[in-house]
């Protein structure tokens, strides 16, 4: 994807900025009184526990929903006006693909949808790994892979801003990686928001931190100064070792208390130079639970 700079804002700057935002649902307010400013081009990880209105933002920011008060900018244009939605990317956490369709007729229709023909269509499938899978109907395809059908989306068109509402949800690690690899190339010269649950995902691809508590702004700055006082991996092994014999199993997970997301992949080094084949880690208990009791 060519890399296409971040305009600036001839007012102030920004790519993004929210001044008192509320917004909703039947009159009910899910958002109350958001008010940011991003200018510059990284990875914004929105986090917050289940219901605190982070796919709300999302919609708010892209559009879809009209806030209750407040306004929102994208570089210096109401978010209402075409001009500014054409420089958005919205991946919703719902996959929005009929299960009749084929997987290169779903992109196909996307692509006219983005004003770009088929050599977008085939660069987006062999960047997503779905050359083999683009006969078969959307219905036929694992969560993984209906997953993996929708984030292909984001690749038909570049666009500068980027709003992806837990991507990587029902992927397996390998894939997930790699998806997040392809949104860090993104990030390098676009702005990118990014929803997760997963603090340790978080931290392996953010650089500054959004976070919505009970639908207001908690917390903006920089994802290092995050601190837990607990964090608990789970471990899943090929095959039992004896170095694992140090930690608590709890069904096919070996617990290993560390002090944050940062200390994971030294733990992994340390049990893969001692032999031990990992097939999973994963987050035993949410630390954002904490974070932002």
């Amino acid at each position: 994807m060519s890399a296409t700079p971040i305009p600036s804002d001839r007012a102030n700057g920004s790519a993004i900025e929210l001044s008192g935002v509320s917004s909703g649902y039947f009159r009910k307010a899910v958002l109350q009184d958001i008010t940011f400013r991003i200018s510059e081009p990284t990875v914004y990880v929105v986090l917050g526990p289940n219901g605190a209105g982070k796919t709300t933002l999302f919609r708010t920011i892209a559009g879809v929903l009209a806030p209750f008060q407040g306004g929102i900018r994208i570089f210096g244009e109401s978010n209402e006006t075409r001009s500014s939605r054409e420089k958005l990317q919205y991946l919703s956490h719902i996959d929005g693909i009929p299960e009749g369709m084929r997987v290169r007729e779903a992109l196909r229709f996307y692509a006219t949808i983005e004003g770009v023909g088929d050599d977008a269509v085939a660069r987006a499938l062999q960047l997503l790994d779905l050359e083999q899978l683009q006969d078969q109907y959307f219905g036929q395809l694992s969560q993984g892979q209906k997953k993996r059908v929708s984030v292909a989306r984001i690749f038909l068109r570049d666009k500068q801003i980027y709003l992806l509402d837990e991507p990587t949800s029902n992927l397996d690690p390998k894939v997930a990686g790699e998806i997040r690899d392809l949104i860090l190339r993104l990030s390098r010269d676009r702005v990118v928001l990014y929803s997760s649950h997963n603090l340790y995902e978080a931290r392996e691809i953010g650089s500054q931190v959004i976070a919505i508590v009970g639908g207001r702004l908690s917390r903006f700055g920089r994802i290092d100064d995050i601190r837990t006082d607990r964090y608990v991996v789970g471990i899943r092994a090929m095959a039992d070792h004896p170095a694992l014999s140090a930690y608590r199993k709890e069904g096919d997970y070996y617990l290993a208390e560390v002090s944050g997301p940062e200390s994971v992949p030294a733990l992994v080094a340390d049990l893969t130079a001692k032999g031990v084949q990992i097939r999973e880690i994963r987050e035993m208990e949410n630390p954002l639970e904490s974070l932002f009791r």
